[in-house]
């Protein structure tokens, strides 16, 4: 089956062999041997795409679309949390200075 040189594939040629496999029901051995390469070759490519088959039912760009809007409104929503502040703290001062002209502190 192997006359002792590496061959490498290319990861189109990987998925076109791996869709051979699946989607055509060829044979791991009948592929192995075309190829010239071990059917565990064959095998690790399958459980490769099989381990990663969550990533074709994401949805393209939609979550970071989703996150970056989320991580806006937080930032705005910050600032104006400082803002409130700085004038809560204002008043208080402004309140604290109006008792003590009145003799009330």
């Amino acid at each position: 089956m192997s006359n002792g040189t590496r061959r490498h594939f290319t990861p189109q040629q990987k998925a076109q062999i791996v869709r051979r496999h699946l989607a055509g029901k060829e044979a791991v051995s009948a592929l192995a041997e075309e190829l010239g390469v071990q059917p565990s070759q064959i095998h690790g490519w399958v459980n490769q795409v099989l381990a990663q088959a969550e990533v074709a039912f994401q949805r393209k760009g939609g979550a970071g679309r989703h996150e970056r809007g989320k991580d806006v409104k937080i930032a705005r929503l910050e600032a104006k949390l400082v803002q409130k502040n700085e004038v809560i703290a204002e008043l208080m001062e402004e309140n604290v200075r109006a008792k003590k002209a009145n003799g009330e502190l």
